[in-house]
């Protein structure tokens, strides 16, 4: 849903940035949901909401986070993810493209190229 796809799309562009995961491995990864805080007002927050966290998320980073006091929610997996990618890549006869797919395990689908 809305607020989940922003959130969705930074945590997928971080699994590529950050932990240098393909497109199919950055779809498949658990993620998270933090939702239910007070609203970005200026005033001092007095919720810090709930943070969601998918199945595939390790019992010692729950534990970790609830340690730094964030109230934990776990879920199976869900949501869906599709992408395709558009690299520069070098061949033997000069610069080009290259294409990049995905369709993660939360959806039934496929990636397919012609």
């Amino acid at each position: 849903g809305g607020f989940m796809q922003p959130q969705g799309q930074v945590q997928i562009l971080s699994n590529m940035i950050d932990f240098g995961l393909g497109v199919q491995e950055a779809g498949d990864a658990a993620r998270y949901y933090h939702t239910g805080s007070t609203q970005p007002t200026g005033q001092v927050m007095v919720a810090g909401g709930v943070v969601e966290l998918e199945d595939g998320v390790c019992d010692e980073v729950v534990k970790d986070l609830r340690s730094r006091g964030h109230n934990i929610i776990r879920r199976p997996n869900g949501g869906g993810y599709q992408a395709i990618m558009r690299q520069k890549v070098t061949y033997p006869h000069g610069d080009g493209f290259a294409f990049s797919a995905a369709s993660e395990m939360r959806k039934d689908g496929q990636a397919v190229g012609y």
